[in-house]
């Protein structure tokens, strides 16, 4: 039996930990699926609609691949790629302020920066092929745009997992009568950080902030097991 004194030995990653296993031996909640019928009509309508979108797109690059020419004189081709990188620029600057703030939408700029990035990489090389520029466009690529991409899903897919586990152990926790829509327990601590309405602008990262997004080593990610792997151990 661990103790209020044990507990406040441990670190706010231990804790958090602890709540997620505690959680994880809860029986899980109903799903908001199941008991709203409206949830369930738009759910039903989100799969017709991505399923329809699928199907036409297969189409569609069907036909473009057997009637677009190999060879097309583009025009406004400067506006075009000027006006890429300058979308490119605000999505940076957007990402900066994110830092800085240490804000939620940081998840979702992230994905945007990366998507962006991987678009600029394929048009430049596949646009330039067969030309004296497919060199210099492959340099770019392999050397600053692909890593940078690489680097911002990284970051995103490490806050999100952060953003989770802090929900997770905030609903461990919440206090008894805090429900949220369709009688679905709410986290308490997310919905005190995100309130009522609070955009994702205004949110806090959760968990450790942008620490959270730094890469780390092999030793820190085999001694953070080994701690999981111990405290399961004292807990059974």
């Amino acid at each position: 039996m661990i103790d209020k004194a044990e507990l406040r030995q441990m670190s706010q990653a231990d804790r958090r930990q602890l709540a997620m296993m505690l959680a994880e031996l809860d029986e899980p909640a109903a799903s908001p699926f199941q008991q709203d019928p409206v949830l369930r009509r738009e759910r039903r309508l989100a799969l017709l609609v991505a399923a329809g979108c699928c199907v036409i797109l297969a189409g569609w690059i069907v036909l473009l691949a057997a009637t677009l020419p190999h060879h097309f004189d583009a025009h406004h081709w400067r506006a075009v790629w000027v006006n890429f990188d300058v979308f490119l620029l605000a999505a940076f600057a957007a990402t900066a302020w994110a830092i800085w703030r240490e804000r939620q939408i940081l998840i979702l700029l992230l994905m945007v920066i990366g998507t962006m990035l991987f678009c600029d990489a394929w048009f430049d090389v596949g646009t330039s092929l067969a030309t004296s520029g497919v060199w210099i466009s492959l340099l770019s690529a392999l050397f600053a745009e692909l890593p940078l991409a690489f680097l911002a899903f990284a970051g995103a897919r490490q806050l999100l997992r952060a953003t989770v586990a802090a929900a997770i152990a905030a609903g461990a926790t919440a206090p008894a009568g805090v429900t949220g829509p369709a009688g679905v327990t709410a986290p308490a601590r997310v919905t005190a950080l995100a309130g009522e309405g609070q955009s994702l602008r205004c949110t806090p990262l959760c968990g450790n902030g942008l620490d959270e997004a730094l890469p780390r080593s092999r030793a820190q990610r085999h001694a953070e097991r080994a701690g999981q792997v111990g405290r399961a151990d004292g807990l059974a």
